[in-house]
C-alpha cells in the first residue's frame, strides 16, 4: 500500500517547529536533566532492558508528536504485518523473516502459501544434531582428529553478526572451539589464521546464499589448497550454509560433509539467528547456549510488536534517532558499550543500519526528500574517551548510545585500586561521560569551555548473558526496521552494493587475462584503473 511522504504529514512539520523551539537555550540539556521526573518520564524498562533517554534532546511535547509520527506511519502494523509473512520487501518480491528464525512458536507462518516454521525447525534439529555430535566426537576430520579450530569463510552478514555474538559470549565458550572469520578476500587475513590453525583439527564452514560470491569462492578455493597440500580431505573438513539448490548445496556430493540452508526472507545482516549464526555459534557455545540466545531475542521481538508505542523500547529509540537525524541534524550516531565483550557490537550495527537505511528511494521508488540512515560507529568505552571523546564533547556533536552492564561475565576479581573495583570504575565513566555531554562546562578559557547540549542515551543489560545478547542484537534490529517503516523506505534490499561489485568483474577479468598472457595490456581501461593495475603488475610475479 502506498503511503505519504512523511514530510508532507502534518506532524513532521510540527516537529521542525519542534526543532526550532529546543534549539533556543532554555531547552539546553543542562536544565532539561533537572527537571522533576526527569528520568521516570524519558525512561523505559522491559525485563533485564533499561533504556533511559533522559539526556536526549526532547521534551514532553517533542515525545507526543514522535508518537504521534508512529501512529501515523502504522509502524506496528507493518511490524506485525512483517512478522506474518507478508511481502514487506517489495524490489525483490520477498517477505522478511528473520524473527521467524528465532520463533519457538509452532503457530504457522505462510509465505507464498507455505508455511515456513516446520522447515525453520528442522534445520534447527539438524544444527543441534551436528554440533552434538562434533563435540562427542563422532563426527571428525579426516586423520580422525577431533575439530578444535571453527573457520567461518564469509563477508558481510555471513560473519559480522557472529563475530559479534561470538566474541560477546566468549566466556561461555567451553567446548574447547577457538572461532576464526575468514572474510577479507585479503591473502593477509587469510595467512593470518593458517599461522593459529592445527588443519587437522579445523572445520570450515563456508556461508553464501547464492554461492556466488567473488571473495567467499576465492577464500573458499584457497582453503582447500591450503588442506590439500597438508595432505588432509578438504571434504572432511568443510560444510556449507546456503540457500537450497545453490552451487553449495550439496551434501551428497562427497564434497562437504553437510549443508545447512538459509532463505530467501532473510537477509544476510538479519541471519545471526538462522543457520547463518546457528552453525559456527552451536559449535562454539554448544546448542543448548545457542538457543538462549535465540529466546532472548525472540522476547524482545515479542515486546516490539506486542508493547503500545509509549512504552515500546526499539521503537521510542528509533523515533528518537529519527529526532536526531531529520530535525537536530545529526547525521552521524556512535555506539559505546561500556563491556568488552560487546567490542564487536558497532561493526555488526554499522552494516544492520546503513545497509539498510542508506537509501534514496522510498518503498514506492520515488526519490527521498528527507534524509535517511545514519553514519554509525563505535568503539568500547574507556577506550573511546581516550580515543575520540575530544571530538564528543568539544568537537562536531553526534548523539551517543552508551551501554553499560550491571553484572559482567567475571565477578572474581574485586582487587580495589583508589578504593573502588574495575567494575566499578568502568561505571564510574558510565555514569559521568553521558553527563558532561549534557551539562557542559562553562570556562573564561576558550580552549577549557564545554558546550554541552550533547545527546546521549543509556541502556542498561541486567548481564552478558546468551539471553541478554540476544535481547540486544533484536533490538537493534527492530530499531532499524521502525526506522525505515517511519521513513517509508525499504530495509531489505541492498542495491548499493552492487555498482562497485560489477565494475570489479571487469577488472578482475583484466586481471585474469595478464595473468595468462603476460603480454596483455590494459589499454581497454581508463587512464586512472590503468595506472593501478601496471602498478600491481610490476610487482607481480608471473603465475602459472
Amino acid at each position: 500500500m502506498s503511503r505519504p511522504h512523511p514530510a508532507d504529514l502534518s506532524v513532521w512539520k510540527k516537529l521542525e517547529k519542534q526543532a526550532h523551539t529546543m534549539n533556543q537555550s532554555e531547552n539546553h540539556l543542562k536544565y532539561l536533566i533537572e527537571q522533576p521526573d526527569r528520568l521516570s518520564d524519558f525512561s523505559l524498562k522491559a525485563e533485564a532492558f533499561f533504556y533511559d533517554f533522559s539526556r536526549q534532546r526532547l521534551n514532553g511535547v517533542t515525545l507526543s508528536l514522535l508518537l504521534e509520527l508512529a501512529k501515523e506511519r502504522d509502524v506496528l502494523q507493518q511490524f506485525s504485518a512483517m512478522r506474518s509473512g507478508a511481502i514487506v520487501n517489495r524490489t525483490e518480491d520477498r517477505a522478511a523473516l528473520h524473527t521467524a528464525s528465532r520463533s519457538f512458536s509452532e503457530q504457522p507462518v505462510w509465505v507464498n502459501g507455505v508455511n515456513v516454521t516446520p522447515e525453520i525447525s528442522r534445520i534447527r534439529m539438524q544444527i543441534k544434531d551436528f554440533s552434538e555430535k562434533v563435540h562427542a566426537e563422532i563426527i571428525t576430520g579426516s586423520t580422525g582428529k577431533p575439530f578444535r579450530h571453527i573457520v567461518v569463510i564469509g563477508i558481510g552478514g555471513s560473519y559480522l553478526g557472529t563475530a559479534f555474538v561470538s566474541e560477546a559470549l566468549d566466556a561461555y565458550a567451553d567446548k574447547g572451539m577457538k572461532i576464526h572469520y575468514l572474510a577479507n578476500v585479503d591473502s593477509h587475513n587469510f595467512g593470518s589464521i593458517a599461522r593459529k590453525i592445527d588443519p587437522k583439527a579445523t572445520l570450515w564452514i563456508v556461508i553464501s546464499k547464492s554461492y556466488t560470491t567473488a571473495e567467499t569462492m576465492a577464500n573458499e578455493a584457497l582453503a582447500r589448497a591450503f588442506m590439500r597440500d597438508k595432505g588432509l580431505e578438504p571434504n572432511k573438513h568443510f560444510v556449507t550454509v546456503t540457500a537450497k539448490g545453490s552451487p553449495g548445496d550439496k551434501p551428497d556430493s562427497g564434497d562437504i560433509l553437510a549443508s545447512f540452508h538459509m532463505f530467501d526472507f532473510i537477509g544476510g545482516r538479519y541471519s545471526v539467528t538462522s543457520a547463518v549464526g546457528g552453525v559456527p555459534l552451536s559449535l562454539l557455545l554448544g546448542f543448548d547456549r545457542f538457543e538462549r540466545f535465540l529466546k532472548g531475542a525472540e522476547a524482545m521481538d515479542q515486546h516490539a510488536a506486542d508493547t503500545p508505542a509509549s512504552r515500546n523500547i526499539p521503537l521510542m529509540a528509533a523515533l528518537i534517532s529519527i529526532w536526531n537525524n531529520n530535525f537536530l541534524k545529526y547525521p552521524t550516531q556512535a555506539i559505546i558499550p561500556y563491556a568488552e565483550p560487546l567490542s564487536k557490537l558497532a561493526p555488526h550495527v554499522q552494516q544492520l543500519n546503513m545497509e539498510s537505511n542508506g537509501k534514496s528511494v522510498s518503498a514506492d521508488g520515488l526519490p527521498m526528500t528527507i534524509e535517511t540512515g545514519g553514519i554509525v560507529f563505535g568503539e568500547p568505552g574507556t577506550n573511546a574517551q581516550h580515543s575520540f571523546f575530544q571530538l564528543a564533547h568539544q568537537g562536531r556533536p553526534f548523539p551517543v548510545e552508551f551501554i553499560g552492564v550491571v553484572t559482567p561475565q567475571y565477578t572474581q576479581y574485586t582487587q580495589l585500586s583508589k578504593g573502588v573495583t574495575n567494575h566499578q570504575e568502568l561505571w564510574s565513566n558510565l555514569i559521568s561521560q553521558p553527563r558532561a555531554l549534557a551539562i557542559g562546562k562553562d570556562s573564561d578559557d576558550p580552549a577549557r569551555f564545554f558546550s554541552g547540549n550533547r545527546p546521549s542515551a543509556t541502556i542498561l543489560l541486567d548481564d552478558l548473558s546468551p539471553e541478554s545478547v540476544g535481547g540486544l542484537l533484536a533490538y537493534y534490529e527492530a530499531k532499524t526496521v521502525f526506522e525505515a517503516f517511519i521513513w517509508g523506505i525499504n530495509p531489505f534490499d541492498q542495491f548499493g552494493v552492487e555498482l562497485g561489485k560489477k565494475l570489479a568483474s571487469g577488472i578482475r577479468e583484466e586481471m585474469a587475462q595478464k595473468n595468462r598472457d603476460s603480454s596483455h595490456s590494459f589499454d581497454k581501461t581508463d587512464t586512472i584503473s590503468r595506472f593501478y593495475l601496471d602498478t600491481l603488475f610490476a610487482n607481480t610475479k608471473p603465475i602459472g
